[in-house]
Protein backbone atom coordinates (compact mmCIF):
# COMPACT_ATOMS: atom_id res chain seq x y z
CA UNK A 1 0.00 0.00 0.00
CA UNK A 2 1.08 3.10 -0.59
CA UNK A 3 2.55 5.52 1.66
CA UNK A 4 0.11 8.15 1.39
CA UNK A 5 -3.58 8.34 -0.59
CA UNK A 6 -2.75 7.81 -4.42
CA UNK A 7 -4.82 9.76 -6.60
CA UNK A 8 -6.17 9.65 -9.90
CA UNK A 9 -4.36 12.85 -10.87
CA UNK A 10 -1.41 11.37 -9.17
CA UNK A 11 -1.89 8.65 -12.13
CA UNK A 12 -1.83 11.27 -14.59
CA UNK A 13 0.98 13.17 -13.09
CA UNK A 14 3.01 9.93 -13.17
CA UNK A 15 6.45 10.73 -14.91
CA UNK A 16 6.64 7.93 -17.09
CA UNK A 17 8.59 7.20 -20.64
CA UNK A 18 8.84 4.93 -23.37
CA UNK A 19 7.47 1.39 -22.68
CA UNK A 20 6.03 2.34 -19.11
CA UNK A 21 3.89 5.50 -20.89
CA UNK A 22 -0.03 5.56 -20.06
CA UNK A 23 -0.56 8.67 -22.34
CA UNK A 24 -3.31 9.31 -20.28
CA UNK A 25 -5.11 12.45 -20.51
CA UNK A 26 -8.79 13.54 -18.76
CA UNK A 27 -11.98 13.99 -21.08
CA UNK A 28 -14.43 14.82 -18.50
CA UNK A 29 -15.53 14.43 -14.54
CA UNK A 30 -12.19 16.71 -13.81
CA UNK A 31 -14.21 17.49 -10.28
CA UNK A 32 -13.05 14.25 -9.13
CA UNK A 33 -9.22 14.05 -9.79
CA UNK A 34 -8.80 13.90 -6.15
CA UNK A 35 -10.20 10.33 -5.76
CA UNK A 36 -8.29 8.10 -4.52
CA UNK A 37 -7.25 4.63 -5.84
CA UNK A 38 -7.07 2.07 -3.23
CA UNK A 39 -6.62 -1.27 -5.06
CA UNK A 40 -3.91 -1.82 -7.81
CA UNK A 41 -6.11 -3.73 -10.16
CA UNK A 42 -8.38 -2.82 -12.81
CA UNK A 43 -12.26 -4.44 -13.59
CA UNK A 44 -13.80 -4.45 -17.31
CA UNK A 45 -17.12 -3.39 -16.75
CA UNK A 46 -19.64 -4.77 -19.69
CA UNK A 47 -21.50 -6.66 -16.64
CA UNK A 48 -22.01 -3.67 -14.90
CA UNK A 49 -23.08 -1.55 -18.30
CA UNK A 50 -25.25 -4.58 -19.41
CA UNK A 51 -27.27 -4.07 -15.47
CA UNK A 52 -25.46 -6.64 -13.38
CA UNK A 53 -24.28 -5.51 -10.59
CA UNK A 54 -24.13 -8.32 -9.02
CA UNK A 55 -20.15 -8.28 -7.65
CA UNK A 56 -19.20 -4.99 -9.20
CA UNK A 57 -15.61 -4.39 -8.29
CA UNK A 58 -16.32 -0.73 -8.36
CA UNK A 59 -13.37 -0.43 -5.96
CA UNK A 60 -11.29 -0.86 -8.80
CA UNK A 61 -10.44 1.13 -11.79
CA UNK A 62 -12.89 0.61 -14.88
CA UNK A 63 -11.31 -0.14 -17.93
CA UNK A 64 -13.68 0.54 -21.43
CA UNK A 65 -11.99 -0.93 -24.45
CA UNK A 66 -13.67 -2.17 -27.46
CA UNK A 67 -16.71 -4.30 -26.69
CA UNK A 68 -17.69 -1.72 -23.82
CA UNK A 69 -17.86 1.36 -25.13
CA UNK A 70 -19.53 -0.40 -28.64
CA UNK A 71 -22.06 -1.76 -25.72
CA UNK A 72 -22.35 2.30 -24.72
CA UNK A 73 -23.50 3.39 -28.30
CA UNK A 74 -25.97 0.63 -28.10
CA UNK A 75 -27.25 2.25 -25.04
CA UNK A 76 -27.30 5.53 -26.43
CA UNK A 77 -29.47 4.42 -29.90
CA UNK A 78 -31.88 2.81 -27.30
CA UNK A 79 -32.15 5.90 -25.06
CA UNK A 80 -31.41 3.97 -22.13
CA UNK A 81 -29.45 5.41 -19.40
CA UNK A 82 -30.79 3.55 -16.69
CA UNK A 83 -27.90 1.49 -16.17
CA UNK A 84 -25.31 4.31 -16.83
CA UNK A 85 -26.69 6.00 -13.89
CA UNK A 86 -26.59 3.31 -11.41
CA UNK A 87 -23.14 2.21 -12.42
CA UNK A 88 -22.43 5.94 -11.59
CA UNK A 89 -24.35 5.70 -8.10
CA UNK A 90 -20.77 3.25 -7.27
CA UNK A 91 -17.61 5.83 -6.06
CA UNK A 92 -15.56 4.40 -8.51
CA UNK A 93 -12.15 5.91 -9.21
CA UNK A 94 -12.35 6.31 -12.32
CA UNK A 95 -13.28 5.26 -16.06
CA UNK A 96 -10.01 5.30 -18.56
CA UNK A 97 -11.16 4.45 -22.21
CA UNK A 98 -8.49 2.84 -24.73
CA UNK A 99 -8.09 2.80 -28.43
CA UNK A 100 -9.02 6.77 -28.17
CA UNK A 101 -12.66 5.78 -27.94
CA UNK A 102 -15.04 8.44 -26.45
CA UNK A 103 -17.78 7.76 -24.66
CA UNK A 104 -21.10 9.85 -25.68
CA UNK A 105 -22.55 12.70 -24.06
CA UNK A 106 -25.67 11.57 -21.81
CA UNK A 107 -22.30 9.34 -20.19
CA UNK A 108 -20.63 12.45 -20.00
CA UNK A 109 -23.11 14.32 -18.22
CA UNK A 110 -23.86 11.38 -16.04
CA UNK A 111 -20.42 11.29 -15.05
CA UNK A 112 -19.81 15.23 -14.37
CA UNK A 113 -23.03 14.82 -11.60
CA UNK A 114 -21.22 12.19 -9.52
CA UNK A 115 -17.98 13.56 -10.30
CA UNK A 116 -15.96 10.62 -11.55
CA UNK A 117 -12.88 11.41 -13.66
CA UNK A 118 -13.10 10.03 -17.47
CA UNK A 119 -9.67 9.42 -18.83
CA UNK A 120 -8.54 8.74 -22.22
CA UNK A 121 -5.30 6.71 -23.87
CA UNK A 122 -4.60 6.34 -27.53
CA UNK A 123 -3.31 2.41 -26.66
CA UNK A 124 -4.72 -0.39 -26.70
CA UNK A 125 -7.16 -2.58 -23.81
CA UNK A 126 -3.85 -5.32 -23.47
CA UNK A 127 -0.94 -2.96 -24.21
CA UNK A 128 -2.35 -0.28 -21.67
CA UNK A 129 -3.78 -3.26 -19.28
CA UNK A 130 -0.04 -4.51 -18.89
CA UNK A 131 1.48 -1.51 -18.64
CA UNK A 132 -0.60 -0.01 -15.68
CA UNK A 133 -0.70 -2.93 -14.03
CA UNK A 134 2.98 -3.00 -13.59
CA UNK A 135 3.10 0.37 -12.39
CA UNK A 136 0.61 0.10 -10.02
CA UNK A 137 2.11 -3.31 -8.25
CA UNK A 138 5.39 -0.77 -7.91
CA UNK A 139 3.03 1.55 -6.61
CA UNK A 140 1.42 0.39 -4.00
CA UNK A 141 4.41 -2.66 -2.94
CA UNK A 142 5.53 -2.98 0.22
CA UNK A 143 8.77 -0.80 0.91
CA UNK A 144 11.76 -0.51 3.17
CA UNK A 145 14.47 1.92 3.52
CA UNK A 146 17.78 0.32 4.00
CA UNK A 147 21.35 1.53 4.85
CA UNK A 148 24.08 0.50 2.59
CA UNK A 149 25.13 0.90 -1.35
CA UNK A 150 23.39 -0.74 -4.06
CA UNK A 151 25.51 -1.68 -7.03
CA UNK A 152 25.10 -3.59 -10.35
CA UNK A 153 27.72 -6.27 -10.62
CA UNK A 154 28.43 -8.49 -13.91
CA UNK A 155 24.44 -7.64 -14.52
CA UNK A 156 23.58 -9.07 -10.50
CA UNK A 157 22.09 -6.12 -8.43
CA UNK A 158 24.52 -6.30 -4.65
CA UNK A 159 23.22 -4.46 -1.58
CA UNK A 160 26.53 -3.50 0.38
CA UNK A 161 26.01 -3.02 3.82
CA UNK A 162 27.94 -2.71 6.95
CA UNK A 163 28.74 -0.55 10.15
CA UNK A 164 29.67 3.31 9.41
CA UNK A 165 33.19 3.84 8.36
CA UNK A 166 33.81 0.01 7.30
CA UNK A 167 34.61 1.04 3.63
CA UNK A 168 30.94 0.88 1.21
CA UNK A 169 31.15 3.59 -0.69
CA UNK A 170 34.76 3.17 -1.28
CA UNK A 171 34.56 -0.10 -2.12
CA UNK A 172 31.20 0.88 -4.87
CA UNK A 173 33.78 3.69 -5.98
CA UNK A 174 36.12 1.08 -7.08
CA UNK A 175 33.69 -1.34 -8.56
CA UNK A 176 32.75 1.89 -10.89
CA UNK A 177 36.23 1.85 -11.87
CA UNK A 178 35.93 -1.61 -12.92
CA UNK A 179 33.19 -0.70 -15.11
CA UNK A 180 30.09 -1.64 -12.93
CA UNK A 181 27.15 0.60 -12.02
CA UNK A 182 25.45 2.28 -9.27
CA UNK A 183 22.37 2.60 -8.43
CA UNK A 184 22.51 4.18 -4.92
CA UNK A 185 25.11 4.97 -2.06
CA UNK A 186 24.13 5.47 1.57
CA UNK A 187 20.17 4.93 1.37
CA UNK A 188 18.34 2.66 -0.70
CA UNK A 189 14.47 2.23 -0.85
CA UNK A 190 13.69 -1.50 -1.45
CA UNK A 191 9.99 -2.58 -3.38
CA UNK A 192 8.83 -5.79 -3.02
CA UNK A 193 7.15 -6.76 -6.28
CA UNK A 194 5.16 -9.32 -7.46
CA UNK A 195 5.73 -10.34 -3.57
CA UNK A 196 9.20 -12.08 -5.08
CA UNK A 197 11.19 -9.32 -6.73
CA UNK A 198 12.85 -6.84 -4.84
CA UNK A 199 13.37 -3.83 -6.50
CA UNK A 200 16.02 -1.29 -5.38
CA UNK A 201 16.25 2.28 -6.09
CA UNK A 202 18.09 5.81 -4.50
CA UNK A 203 15.70 6.83 -1.59
CA UNK A 204 16.37 10.51 -2.73
CA UNK A 205 15.66 11.78 -6.54
CA UNK A 206 17.24 14.70 -5.77
CA UNK A 207 20.61 13.66 -4.29
CA UNK A 208 20.50 11.09 -7.69
CA UNK A 209 23.58 9.28 -8.18
CA UNK A 210 25.95 11.15 -5.94
CA UNK A 211 28.54 9.08 -3.50
CA UNK A 212 30.22 10.46 -0.39
CA UNK A 213 34.07 9.88 -0.07
CA UNK A 214 35.90 10.59 3.15
CA UNK A 215 38.15 12.64 1.88
CA UNK A 216 37.19 14.19 -1.68
CA UNK A 217 33.83 14.56 -0.08
CA UNK A 218 30.42 14.54 -2.25
CA UNK A 219 31.24 13.36 -5.87
CA UNK A 220 28.83 13.07 -8.79
CA UNK A 221 29.25 9.70 -10.67
CA UNK A 222 27.42 10.60 -13.62
CA UNK A 223 30.12 13.29 -14.33
CA UNK A 224 32.70 11.77 -13.42
CA UNK A 225 32.27 8.41 -15.31
CA UNK A 226 29.53 9.17 -17.80
CA UNK A 227 25.51 7.53 -17.75
CA UNK A 228 27.42 3.94 -18.66
CA UNK A 229 28.68 3.67 -14.57
CA UNK A 230 24.99 4.24 -13.45
CA UNK A 231 20.82 3.36 -13.52
CA UNK A 232 18.04 4.34 -11.72
CA UNK A 233 16.94 1.06 -10.70
CA UNK A 234 18.72 -2.92 -10.20
CA UNK A 235 16.87 -5.65 -8.78
CA UNK A 236 18.93 -7.27 -5.19
CA UNK A 237 19.80 -10.63 -5.93
CA UNK A 238 22.75 -10.50 -3.19
CA UNK A 239 23.28 -9.10 0.31
CA UNK A 240 26.87 -8.31 1.13
CA UNK A 241 27.84 -7.56 4.87
CA UNK A 242 31.11 -5.88 4.97
CA UNK A 243 32.67 -6.25 8.91
CA UNK A 244 35.50 -5.61 11.01
CA UNK A 245 38.28 -8.39 11.02
CA UNK A 246 37.56 -10.56 14.40
CA UNK A 247 40.42 -12.68 14.86
CA UNK A 248 38.61 -14.70 17.69
CA UNK A 249 35.39 -15.44 15.00
CA UNK A 250 35.26 -18.69 13.10
CA UNK A 251 34.89 -17.36 9.21
CA UNK A 252 33.45 -20.27 7.01
CA UNK A 253 36.43 -20.91 4.60
CA UNK A 254 34.38 -22.95 2.07
CA UNK A 255 31.09 -21.52 1.39
CA UNK A 256 29.49 -25.25 1.45
CA UNK A 257 26.42 -23.55 3.06
CA UNK A 258 24.38 -20.79 1.72
CA UNK A 259 23.04 -18.14 4.05
CA UNK A 260 20.60 -15.47 3.17
CA UNK A 261 18.71 -12.39 5.40
CA UNK A 262 14.90 -11.56 4.62
CA UNK A 263 13.82 -8.60 3.45
CA UNK A 264 10.51 -7.74 2.97
CA UNK A 265 9.74 -11.10 3.50
CA UNK A 266 11.99 -12.43 0.58
CA UNK A 267 15.42 -14.35 1.36
CA UNK A 268 17.78 -13.33 -0.47
CA UNK A 269 21.73 -14.63 -0.21
CA UNK A 270 24.02 -13.19 2.00
CA UNK A 271 27.88 -13.23 2.11
CA UNK A 272 29.76 -11.72 4.90
CA UNK A 273 33.42 -10.53 4.22
CA UNK A 274 35.95 -9.61 6.88
CA UNK A 275 37.77 -6.61 6.34
CA UNK A 276 41.04 -5.83 7.11
CA UNK A 277 44.22 -3.89 5.26
CA UNK A 278 45.39 -6.35 2.26
CA UNK A 279 42.25 -7.49 1.38
CA UNK A 280 40.90 -6.31 -1.77
CA UNK A 281 37.29 -6.63 -1.31
CA UNK A 282 36.32 -5.38 -4.66
CA UNK A 283 37.65 -8.30 -6.49
CA UNK A 284 36.29 -10.00 -3.47
CA UNK A 285 32.78 -8.88 -4.64
CA UNK A 286 33.09 -9.17 -8.08
CA UNK A 287 34.06 -13.14 -7.40
CA UNK A 288 31.30 -13.51 -5.39
CA UNK A 289 29.56 -12.18 -8.02
CA UNK A 290 30.22 -14.74 -10.81
CA UNK A 291 30.38 -17.35 -8.25
CA UNK A 292 26.40 -16.15 -7.55
CA UNK A 293 25.10 -16.43 -11.31
CA UNK A 294 27.09 -19.86 -11.07
CA UNK A 295 25.14 -21.01 -8.41
CA UNK A 296 21.31 -19.68 -10.24
CA UNK A 297 22.64 -21.68 -13.62
CA UNK A 298 23.08 -24.95 -10.95
CA UNK A 299 26.65 -25.05 -10.08
CA UNK A 300 28.28 -24.76 -6.52
CA UNK A 301 31.68 -25.14 -6.49
CA UNK A 302 32.15 -25.32 -2.61
CA UNK A 303 29.60 -28.23 -3.19
CA UNK A 304 31.29 -29.65 -5.74
CA UNK A 305 34.74 -29.82 -4.20
CA UNK A 306 32.87 -31.08 -1.28
CA UNK A 307 32.10 -33.73 -3.33
CA UNK A 308 35.47 -34.63 -5.52
CA UNK A 309 37.01 -34.71 -2.33
CA UNK A 310 34.24 -37.63 -0.80
CA UNK A 311 35.09 -39.65 -3.81
CA UNK A 312 39.01 -39.70 -3.53
CA UNK A 313 38.57 -40.02 0.28
CA UNK A 314 36.28 -43.25 -0.47
CA UNK A 315 38.98 -44.42 -3.23
CA UNK A 316 41.51 -44.32 -1.45
CA UNK A 317 40.27 -46.10 1.73
CA UNK A 318 39.28 -48.82 -0.18
CA UNK A 319 42.04 -49.20 -2.06
CA UNK A 320 43.87 -49.36 1.70
CA UNK A 321 41.36 -51.44 2.96
CA UNK A 322 41.98 -53.57 -0.15
CA UNK A 323 45.66 -54.34 -0.31
CA UNK A 324 45.47 -54.75 3.33
CA UNK A 325 44.03 -58.00 3.46
CA UNK A 326 46.72 -61.21 4.00
CA UNK A 327 45.53 -62.92 1.08
CA UNK A 328 46.36 -60.79 -1.69
CA UNK A 329 49.00 -61.43 -3.43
Amino acid sequence: MADRAFTVLDLIDLDLKEHNSLNLRCIGGRKGLGRPIDIPDLNRPMGAIMGFFEDFAYQRIQLFGRGETAFLRRLESEGNKNTIKEMFGYPMPCCIFTHNHCPHKDFFQIAENAQCPILQTDLGSADFSARIMRILSRIFSPRQIVHGVLVEVYGLGILIQGDSGVGKSETALELIHHGHRLVADDVVEINCIYGNTLMGTGANRIIGHHMEIRGPGIINITHLFGVRAIRDRKEIQLVVELEEWDSSKNYDRLGAEDHTVELLGVNVPKLTIPVKPGRNIPIIIETAAMNERLKSMGYHAAREFNKNILKWIESDTSRSVFFGHDDVI
